[in-house]
């Protein structure tokens, strides 16, 4: 896999930090080079935040945040009428919204909606699996177990990833 970078929009305590470091972990464990990493505003809850993901096959040596995505997941579709998600999108980059249709201001974008209602940080994970081919699903589902099991029942985790691949796939 070539360098791909994805980066992530949400809000405080939507679990994107958590979803961009179980991606990398899935990568890791795949026999990738990963780096994964959040970006905070003000710390609070419900403040928007990004996080940043990583993936190669070869050693990354950038270590700044991702301004030129090729893949931007948004978590809380909110966020896309407050902050410009799609900047810096690389030519035939993807965005993936939570939500059911397309928001009028992405026209124009390779936009892909994921409905993800309930644990959204594990079905988009799932999502973002399915758009990029790689790592393989069984590979997200293990990862997110190991970084999730103790808030989740194991099924609930590999279900709620396995929704958001189906998504997409």
């Amino acid at each position: 896999m070539p360098l791909t970078e994805i980066r992530w929009h949400a809000r405080a305590g939507q679990g994107a930090k958590t979803a961009a470091q179980t991606l990398a972990l899935a990568g890791l464990r795949s026999g990738l080079r990963v780096q994964a990493f959040p970006e905070y505003g003000p710390e609070r809850r419900g403040a928007p935040l990004r996080a940043h993901t990583r993936l190669a096959d070869r050693p990354i040596r950038r270590h700044d945040g991702v301004t030129d995505p090729d893949l931007v997941v948004v978590l809380e579709p909110s966020l896309v009428g407050e902050a410009d998600v799609a900047e810096g999108l690389k030519p035939g980059g993807v965005v993936l919204v939570n939500g059911t249709e397309v928001p009028s201001v992405l026209d124009g974008i390779d936009v892909r909606c994921v409905p993800a209602a309930c644990n959204t940080n594990l079905v988009m994970l799932g999502a973002v699996g399915a758009q990029l081919g790689d790592p393989p699903l069984a590979a997200l589902q293990d990862a997110a177990v190991e970084e999730l099991g103790g808030k989740l029942a194991p099924d609930d985790i590999r279900a709620a990833v396995e929704e958001g691949y189906r998504c997409l796939a």
